[in-house]
């Protein structure tokens, strides 16, 4: 099974359909406090393993981090670990800085 991708125009749509998805964060804690999309939930990726328990295998998750390699390596974890809804957003906090939310810092 194949990881979705999702463009950040795309997220934002979705965002403000309030559709139901949980957006899970892979960067480390020094770059979601530096910049992060509102009630997105960190779960660095070298500590995914061992949380898995943290996340519903039923719900949509979009993962992100800064350019969209290590929530693409996040994703596919997740869709091995059994993850069905598991969706990659492309570009990371940065394409969602640059083409969604100006006020999120870049970096």
């Amino acid at each position: 099974m194949t990881v979705k991708q999702l463009s950040a125009t795309e997220l934002y749509k979705k965002i403000d359909q309030k559709e139901p998805l949980f957006l899970l964060d892979v960067r480390e804690p020094q770059e979601f406090q530096y910049a992060h999309i509102t009630n997105s939930t960190l779960i660095p990726l070298n500590q995914l393993p061992n949380r898995l328990t943290e996340l519903d295998p039923n719900q949509d998750i979009v993962v992100l981090c800064h350019h969209g390699m290590r929530s693409q390596q996040a994703a596919n974890f997740l869709i091995q670990s059994g993850f069905k809804n598991v969706t990659n957003l492309i570009g990371g906090i940065d394409a969602w800085s640059c083409n969604c939310d100006s006020s999120i810092q870049r970096y």
